[in-house]
């Protein structure tokens, strides 16, 4: 006789102990099913009279969504996600009871309540911001690796021709602002001038280069000012920067000793640039005109750029302002004037001092004094350091006592009038330090300070006409109270 395989495999003996009598899940399953038939029930009957509307399938569907929201948490959500959904889902009561109310529109209140379940999270940054200053010393390797900047992107970008010339050459105290996730980098700004900047971006398809153009505003200013002590305290209480009273004193080099020349009473006027990007100021620009008078004399520059860029100043009348010689090569006092009779500090005997001394700090460089040949550098007697420059005309130039010479300074090299030719020191035979300075005319010596002075070459006759057309405009802004100017700077 077949019969069904029995589902025991093996004998089964009941346990000893007393058997547990199971209650049935009935009257659980008939209490969770009553709540919704009372809630049915209820709505039945609200039914057969007016109203202004039906508050539980509002509260129905909101359960609903509340489940939905909390089931998609659950899975996809962090965990403090689903502890703020967990708070906003008991406090669900409170939101049917605001569904409930006959002045509130259902569909909004499902709306507010549910967004309670998605709370506004604070993004995290997609990126660093790395602002680097560059140090004596810095490559960019360096800098990479110090920051833990991916190497590897460093390399790419070395790759870009137009790139690669302004990431070899860093200069101390620029500034580099690199966006990096973790390492990997996303973009590279430097600026290369005043008004232009270079930013590398990394992009899908690889690293790409763009220059950014920073034009500047030009706003023209006016300043003028009465000495009693000296000009530079003058010109700071006038409102002019550091840099633009050093250009105001260069212009004027040449006919005013500015330590020895200054009287009290003295006064200037001054029409110059000052550079913004936006409202933000960079920097003052050229100084435009000046007019300086010093003990009875009025000496008037205004500035002229030809059509090859090169810029100088000249007189209304079209000299030039500057001369072929510096009355000085360093910006210091006079220690000991030119003197045929003068006694020697050192031999104590009467030597003539066929020269000017210049008392400076150790270090301070010395400029040439004029355009010439270097036709000796080295070591003379009592000299010291010497370097001594032939100019045109017969006239040379000597420098003594140098602590070192400039470094491009070369017997049979030519320099340019400002130009480091060395350094002031105390060596040969001297007391202190300083600077001995000699002017010689066909070797015969001159005072420097005293001596007339070769002129400049003055004005192009090519540019003649159109700089004389200009002199009036210029004058009557620098002397009078013409409202300030502004214009936009070309970008080189």
């Amino acid at each position: 006789m077949n019969r069904p395989s029995s589902p025991i495999r093996h004998d089964y003996k009941p346990s000893a102990e007393p058997k547990v009598e199971k209650k049935s899940p009935l009257p659980w399953f008939a209490a969770g099913l009553g709540v919704p038939l009372l809630g049915i029930a209820l709505v039945l009957t609200q039914a057969e009279t007016p109203a202004p509307a039906a508050p539980v399938p509002a509260a129905l569907s909101l359960v609903d969504d509340y489940s939905q929201a909390f089931a998609e948490h659950q899975r996809d959500a962090q965990s403090d996600e689903i502890i703020h959904l967990a708070v906003a889902f008991d406090d669900a009561p409170a939101a049917q009871e605001n569904i409930a109310t006959p002045e509130t529109d259902p569909l909004e209140s499902d709306a507010v309540t549910v967004a309670a379940f998605h709370p506004p999270l604070e993004l995290a940054p997609e990126f660093d911001r790395l602002q680097v200053t560059i140090k004596r010393g810095d490559t960019l390797d360096r800098l990479f690796r110090r920051n833990d900047l991916n190497l590897g992107h460093l390399a790419m970008m070395l790759k870009d021709p137009e790139a690669a010339p302004h990431l070899k050459k860093l200069i101390p105290g620029d500034e580099l602002i690199i966006e990096h996730d973790e390492g990997s980098l996303i973009s590279l700004y430097r600026e290369l001038s005043v008004t232009s900047a270079m930013k590398i971006e990394n992009g899908e398809d690889g690293f790409s280069t763009t220059m950014i153009d920073r034009p500047l505003e030009v706003v023209r200013k006016k300043a003028s000012g009465k000495i009693e002590n000296s000009l530079y305290l003058s010109a700071v209480d006038a409102g002019i920067r550091d840099k633009t009273i050093m250009n105001l004193a260069g212009i004027f080099a040449w006919d005013v000793d500015f330590v020895l020349d200054i009287r009290r009473g003295d006064s200037y006027r001054i029409l110059y640039e000052e550079l913004y990007q936006g409202d933000e100021y960079i920097g003052d620009g050229e100084i435009i005109a000046a007019e300086f008078n010093n003990n009875g004399r009025t000496i008037q520059a205004i500035r002229y750029v030809d059509k090859n860029g090169r810029a100088d100043y000249f007189t209304p009348d079209g000299k030039s302002i500057r001369k072929a010689f510096l009355r000085a090569p360093v910006d210091f006092r006079v220690s000991s004037s030119f003197n045929p009779n003068r006694r020697h500090p050192v031999l104590k005997t009467v030597r003539p001092h066929r020269g000017t001394d210049y008392a400076a700090p150790r270090g301070t460089p010395i400029k040439a004094a004029g355009d010439g040949k270097v036709i000796f550098r080295g070591v003379k007697s009592g000299y010291g350091n010497v370097v001594i420059l032939q100019h045109g005309g017969n006239i040379s130039t000597l420098y003594a006592h140098m602590s070192k010479f400039a470094s491009k300074v070369r017997n049979g090299t030519r320099v340019r009038q400002g130009q480091t030719i060395g350094y002031v020191g105390k060596t040969g035979l001297v007391t202190g330090v300083h600077l001995h300075y000699e002017y010689r005319v066909n070797g015969v010596h001159r005072n420097s300070r005293t001596v007339s002075l070769p002129q400049a070459d003055p004005i192009s006759a090519e540019y003649r006409s159109e700089f004389l057309a200009s002199v009036e405009p210029i004058l009557a802004e620098l002397t009078d109270d013409n409202p300030t100017q502004i214009a936009t700077l070309n970008a080189d």
